[in-house]
């Protein structure tokens, strides 16, 4: 049994697939070829936003945002401790400093009302500049919007959505990757809609942010690329993955039916057995990952050697949120200040979780786990 399988994904699309490869290996324009703009055209459709701008990764495409609204020293940017170093990483990486703020138990996004608080303590302090949120979809379930954007707005910040996981979620039928000023998607392989390397993209309604993104992504460009009017990165995508998102796009709607399905069968028989993901009304997950909950760290390490011992693979998202991690312990958090995020990093552990997931592997797993 596979944690994810591609190859089932792939075996649907297999001819289209490879004539879309043929197309790009004959036209011969490798980095931002014409799929590239298609794909963009596509994508910011299905999401409903004006702009969609293609990049190398990620978390490229958390970086560029950040680049282009001149985020750096002595700026505050609040996200979540219980995400991929990816999120906070950008923030240290401009030398800004980032401020965690824990999650909401059920959800495991951050909790909108210790956000606002975590605001007004930077504001009251007045040694940071409060300049930007990036909440963090986790596993598929995009954050609340709503109330964030109302925070948002009320202390005139900047709202990146960390849609890495979220592609293809909702909240009230309006799509991931719509929310605030801009958000940023991976195509990483294993994401719901992913290529076959490295890729990502920034979504945003906005004219100017466009713009700046468009430059930062080739080096800072002005009029052509050696017309340099700021500092950017080499964060170009590479054709031959746009051709793949847009032949694995083709099933993707699909998918993320097939996703919450599957999801639900899960919930269905472990509701009994283990603490379940919930989806809140009005939100549509995409399930990047089915995460479950043990009573402490001993049962998840029994429930793991179960699944191990009958050939069933299993993940931890995440081991050690990020405030305990030796990158960012010059922030001087100690153990103890975001106790939801350091409970749940003891206790949570992800099911294999893809699309075409058969329902005798999860019947499978059920039974391990009830064992």
């Amino acid at each position: 049994m596979q944690f994810i399988d591609l190859a089932k994904q792939q075996s649907l699309i297999k001819e289209a697939l490879d004539s879309r490869i043929q197309t790009v290996l004959g036209h011969g324009k490798y980095i931002m070829g014409p799929e590239l703009k298609e794909m963009e055209a596509t994508l910011a459709e299905y999401v409903g936003v004006k702009h969609c701008v293609s990049c190398s990764s990620g978390t490229d495409a958390l970086l560029m945002p950040l680049m282009a609204w001149n985020v750096g020293p002595g700026d505050a940017v609040f996200t979540t401790p219980f995400t991929f170093i990816a999120t906070a990483e950008v923030i240290q990486l401009l030398g800004a400093t980032p401020v965690f703020v824990d999650i909401d138990p059920k959800t495991y996004n951050i909790d909108p009302d210790l956000l606002d608080a975590a605001i007004s303590k930077v504001v009251e302090a007045g040694e940071l500049n409060p300049k930007v949120i990036i909440p963090v979809d986790l596993f598929g379930l995009p954050a609340d919007y709503p109330a964030i954007e109302a925070i948002a707005k009320k202390y005139d910040i900047k709202l990146l959505e960390d849609g890495a996981q979220g592609f293809g979620g909702e909240i009230n039928g309006k799509k991931a990757c719509s929310f605030g000023d801009a958000a940023s998607t991976s195509f990483f392989p294993a994401k719901p809609l992913g290529c076959y390397g490295d890729g990502g993209a920034v979504f945003t309604d906005d004219d100017d942010l466009y713009e700046k993104l468009v430059s930062v992504r080739v080096h800072g460009k002005g009029g052509d690329k050696y017309d340099n009017i700021r500092i950017g990165i080499n964060g170009r995508m590479d054709t031959l993955q746009a051709a793949i998102v847009l032949e694995k796009f083709t099933l993707f709607p699909n998918e993320v039916k097939l996703r919450n399905k599957a999801a639900a069968k899960y919930n269905a028989m472990l509701a009994d057995t283990v603490v379940v993901p919930g989806t809140p009304d009005g939100y549509t997950s995409v399930w990047a990952q089915y995460s479950i909950l043990a009573k402490n760290d001993a049962e998840r390490q029994a429930l793991q050697a179960k699944l191990k011992e009958a050939g069933i693979p299993s993940a931890v998202y995440y081991p050690k949120p990020l405030h305990q991690q030796t990158a960012f312990a010059h922030l001087g958090y100690q153990d103890g200040d975001f106790p939801i995020s350091e409970d749940m990093s003891q206790r949570i552990f992800s099911l294999p979780m893809y699309p075409y997931i058969p329902d005798e592997d999860i019947e499978k797993i059920v039974e391990v786990l009830k064992g």
